[in-house]
């Protein structure tokens, strides 16, 4: 069965209009938006022709257009019949509510996007800043105009340079990324990736960045930089440099006008001339006074001829030198003081270190160790030369207190004391005031043959390979010996002894949590040939290395 011919013709007749009804009316594409017609205010001559294919109109002569508040200036342009755009050629200037004007030799615009392209010589001024480029895009819908060509901005106070940049025009902030270099009137910034507000002249580092200026120079990772009030908040890897010193920390503020900075995290603080390393939690730093707080268990590290001695307190201070009294500067550390070096040991309440004559001041219960033996007095010092120890002085109530072979205390008392080092080892002492002595005598290294006891105004105690050799009274001397038989307990110590090894402070213990321990090295993991078993030679007999106290004593009048 077939359908009648004019149903036929009809069915095809409504075949548009059926399809049109089955759409859905969100379907269909959304119309291109238009914007706003630019409309073309005058020319000295307006001539009709085509441009690559495309009708346009020719505006010659002092051509100014216009789209709603943005305003268009050029010597000649092409604007397009068939779309919302044009380009303008030579002195070409846009305005933009009477504030944003830029500047160029050639310029494209589209009025339905309205965004702008500018090429030639592109200046934008706005009243706070001039930025300067080859070529510069603007979109006036977001207020953003960017570069990518290198730029350079001018404001009142600073310059700035970069290879791309971008500007928002209604905040008034620049964004700029690759070798970005601001010069204020007493700094120069150079960084990777920069944010900078022309309304508050605060500048945002988001990579490494590096300030230099009068004062010294500040690097960091991230942090911003006031160029008014000159003060910088700066995070990850942030330091101070001067000529004398580096001070550095997680996170760093410093305020250029007061010349004060705080550094939090991780703080270190280096003494260039001296190869001194402070490190701690906080540092606080006085630029003008030449002086460094650092607290939050600080630890001091001093390289000197191989050796480091190393320092540790509840608090570290530093000053710098005063010429000419002081070129190198003072360390003072207090609360809790820790010392250690390869040939020294040590503890006190509070510390003073003279860098300039190498003297280290020891106060406030003092206990210093050097090999087997301990010494403490009211206050101390410590003398060094060429990085070694030359002498301490012991200065109240002085008391020296060594072990032997067969852990017997031999003890010495007095006044004052002064000892006098060889080769990390002490070599003499000399005991200055109300000198008393207690010294076992050891028959060879096995048996006690009797204590050597004596008073003295003044005596003098001469030691090779750290075992007593002689001792030698001066004035008024009262020497005896005990044999080991006669020998009662309260004989075995002098008065006011007391022997603190629990107080020894480790290298770990010292280092603390600032200075890392040296690694350890991994054996090799490569088996080596198994060697034929041979049997073992019988050990050798050691010389003896120390000398047994003398029972003989040298008494002076």
């Amino acid at each position: 069965m077939s359908f009648p011919k004019s149903l036929f013709l009809l069915f095809f007749a409504l075949l548009p209009f059926l399809a049109a009804a089955q759409q859905r009316p969100g379907s269909r594409p959304a119309p291109v938006p238009k914007g706003q017609p630019i409309e073309l205010i005058g020319a000295n001559q307006l001539q009709g022709g085509s441009f690559n294919g495309v009708q346009i109109r020719k505006l010659l002569g002092n051509v100014s257009l216009k789209q709603g508040t943005t305003l268009l200036y050029c010597d000649s342009a092409y604007q397009y019949t068939e779309r919302n755009a044009l380009e303008a050629f030579s002195n070409v200037r846009i305005i933009q509510n009477d504030t944003i004007t830029i500047t160029g030799d050639r310029g494209f615009y589209d009025g339905d996007t309205r965004k702008a392209r500018m090429t030639g010589n592109v200046t934008l001024r706005d009243p706070r800043m001039t930025l300067t480029t080859q070529l510069l895009d603007y979109d006036l819908n977001r207020n953003l105009a960017y570069y990518s060509t290198g730029g350079h901005l001018q404001d009142p106070e600073n310059t700035l340079d970069s290879q791309f940049g971008y500007y928002n025009t209604a905040s008034k902030i620049f964004s700029f990324k690759r070798d970005v270099k601001l010069i204020t009137k007493e700094n120069t910034i150079d960084t990777d990736t920069l944010q900078y507000n022309t309304i508050t002249k605060v500048a945002y580092f988001f990579g490494p960045t590096r300030i230099k200026g009068p004062q010294g120079n500040l690097y960091a990772e991230n942090g911003n930089y006031n160029t008014v009030t000159k003060v910088s908040n700066f995070a990850r890897n942030a330091k101070i440099e001067t000529p004398n010193y580096l001070l550095g920390g997680d996170k760093l503020f410093y305020d250029e006008a007061r010349q004060y900075g705080v550094a939090t995290g991780n703080v270190s603080m280096t003494a260039k001339k001296d190869n001194i390393v402070i490190r701690g939690d906080v540092g606080r730093y006085w630029r003008g006074q030449g002086r460094a707080k650092i607290y939050g268990a600080p630890v001091m590290r001093n390289i000197n001829d191989k050796d480091t001695l190393y320092l540790a307190a509840d608090t570290l201070v530093s000053l710098e030198g005063k010429p000419p009294l002081n070129k190198a500067g003072v360390i003072y550390a207090y609360r809790k003081v820790r010392i250690f070096r390869s040939d020294l040991q040590g503890r006190c309440d509070s510390l003073t270190y003279d860098r300039q004559d190498s003297i280290i001041y020891l106060s406030h219960d003092p206990v210093l160790w050097n090999n087997n033996n301990q010494l403490t007095a009211d206050s101390m010092e410590i003398q060094q030369r060429k990085g070694k120890i030359d002498q301490m002085r012991l200065y109240g109530h002085a008391f020296t207190i060594g072990q032997d072979t067969l852990l017997n205390f031999n003890q010495v008392k007095g006044r004052n004391m002064v000892a006098y080092f060889g080769e990390k080892a002490i070599k003499k002492i000399d005991v200055l005031g109300n000198a008393e002595s207690l010294y076992y005598a050891l028959d060879g290294d096995t048996a006690i043959s009797g204590v050597n006891r004596a008073l003295s105004a003044t005596m003098a105690m001469r030691f090779a390979d750290s075992k007593l050799q002689t001792i030698t009274f001066l004035t008024n001397p009262d020497a005896s010996f005990i044999p080991p038989n006669e020998l009662k307990a309260e004989d075995s110590k002098l008065t006011g002894f007391r022997w603190r090894p629990t107080e020894r402070p480790t290298r770990r213990q010292t280092l603390g949590k600032h200075f890392a321990a040296s690694p350890k090295k991994k054996a090799p993991t490569k088996k080596a040939p198994a060697k034929k078993k041979t049997p073992a030679a019988p050990p050798k007999k050691q010389p003896k290395t120390t000398a047994p106290a003398p029972k003989a004593v040298t008494l002076k009048k």
